[in-house]
């Protein structure tokens, strides 16, 4: 696994937990040299981990999208790593799952959970076979665990698509990533099936798990 994916929040919550967590998520990374694909922000939670990765793998280790319309409100400093300013929501999202071997999502607000329902659901149709996993920090996404429980109580989804790894702790959830195998069926397996399905920029990064 050479890059993650980490979805988080452009603020920092109301918990110092939160900032801490960010800070530990990127001393994790470091420590076993993975670099990091982020939104592309230079505040709030997405500051604190492209900061820390920065700082101890280099700027060559950092990969920001951010599209040109939200620079104004998601970069208040210099730019961190290799910063690429794109178009778009859907062209930051499909850079960024090009990149990526893999995706976390921390706390955070609905761009965070979009980003993430977004990767739950191209696994799902195996549009991808890339981990995902959350960083559960202090609990906060214990409200969303219950719902997919709900949703799966309720047969709107299956038991079986809920592949989503769960942890407080940044070490133990990426120990749980890199000894993930997905489901043997749940990938397509023609390149252009997925390329008609989600676009070429995303399938390309779903081919090379």
């Amino acid at each position: 696994m050479k890059r993650i994916c980490v979805f988080c929040g452009s603020k920092h919550g109301s918990r110092p937990g939160y900032t801490d967590s960010a800070r530990l998520l990127a001393q994790t990374l470091v420590k076993h040299n993975i670099g990091l694909v982020y939104g592309g922000g230079t505040v709030g939670l997405m500051g604190e981990i492209a900061r820390g990765v920065q700082s101890g793998l280099g700027p060559q280790a950092v990969l920001g999208v951010i599209p040109e319309a939200l620079t104004p409100r998601e970069i208040s400093s210099e730019l961190i790593g290799d910063t690429k300013i794109v178009n778009d929501m859907h062209e930051r999202k499909a850079m960024m799952a090009r990149h990526a071997d893999g995706f976390i999502a921390m706390p955070g607000g609905l761009g965070t959970l979009e980003e993430l329902l977004e990767v739950m659901t191209w696994q799902q149709l195996g549009f991808h076979a890339k981990p995902i996993g959350l960083l559960n920090t202090e609990g906060f996404y214990d409200p969303l665990l219950s719902f997919f429980k709900h949703c799966i109580d309720e047969g709107f989804l299956n038991a079986s698509h809920q592949n989503v790894l769960v942890s407080a702790d940044p070490e133990q959830l990426l120990q749980q990533m890199l000894a993930w195998q997905p489901p043997a069926s749940n990938v397509l397996a023609d390149a252009k099936q997925r390329q008609a399905a989600i676009g070429e920029d995303i399938a390309q990064g779903a081919s090379r798990s």
